[in-house]
């Protein structure tokens, strides 16, 4: 079996090899970077499962990287940062990133929080990655929803894990403490601001008119439910 491949993008060698040690022990394969052109050469070859990123790099906005990776690779990303401030957090989560560690960690939590972003939730009923659903085509494979002609709208994999949470259960209440247990997050406010900024953005690619959404709509107090009709392949 392959080893799942994890990148490592931090301008500090100790970090990087604190971090490729436990995670070559625990059973991945890894690649260090201290630089994002060198990262970004080698993501234009190979797409890793996950990608740890640094935003304090030398040669880069960390944020502006994170949001770029989110949409484009097909990658779990993952902040580790010595900036510990919420808003920190929560913009980095906003900007697509899966989860966010704060420096300094445990390597052992490092390795448990990448084995949780990578159990994702598979169709529970069907095989496949393609869903359809009142007019749109979501291509999980691709990270693109698709309308009924054919124009397509990219989304990164952290929506996609909200979007597929709401089209494996539709009609059905879906709590915040399923949504954390499902996603793999800590309970707090930078994870409930996280699924809020997801959603709104999935209600805006899905084009619905956000005072009144059909699609996703919120029950207040108790969490959301997905209301269209979704057929998998």
């Amino acid at each position: 079996m392959t080893k799942p491949l994890v990148t490592i993008l931090d301008d500090e060698p100790e970090i990087r090899t604190l971090l490729a040690d436990a995670l070559e022990e625990a059973g991945f394969e890894t690649l260090s970077f201290g630089r994002a052109r060198s990262f970004e050469a080698a993501l234009a070859k190979r797409t890793p499962d996950v990608c740890l990123v640094d935003l304090s790099l030398p040669d880069t906005d960390g944020l502006t990287l994170v949001h770029r990776l989110a949409l484009e690779q097909g990658a779990v990303v993952i902040i580790i940062s010595g900036r510990a401030q919420v808003q920190d957090r929560v913009t980095g989560l906003e900007l697509g990133a899966d989860d966010y560690i704060i420096k300094p960690f445990d390597p052992a939590e490092v390795v448990a929080r990448i084995r949780a972003r990578l159990r994702s939730p598979k169709p529970a009923t069907q095989g496949g990655n393609t869903a359809h659903f009142n007019g749109w085509t979501a291509h999980f494979d691709r990270y693109v929803l698709q309308d009924d002609h054919g124009e397509e709208v990219p989304f990164s994999h952290a929506e996609s894990e909200v979007l597929r949470l709401f089209l494996e259960s539709p009609k059905r209440l879906i709590s915040r403490a399923q949504m954390q247990e499902s996603l793999g997050g800590a309970a707090s406010e930078s994870f409930d601001r996280a699924m809020d900024v997801r959603i709104s953005r999935l209600r805006t690619k899905l084009r619905e008119d956000p005072k009144n959404p059909q699609l996703i709509k919120t029950i207040y107090g108790a969490g959301y439910i997905f209301l269209g009709d979704v057929t998998w392949r």
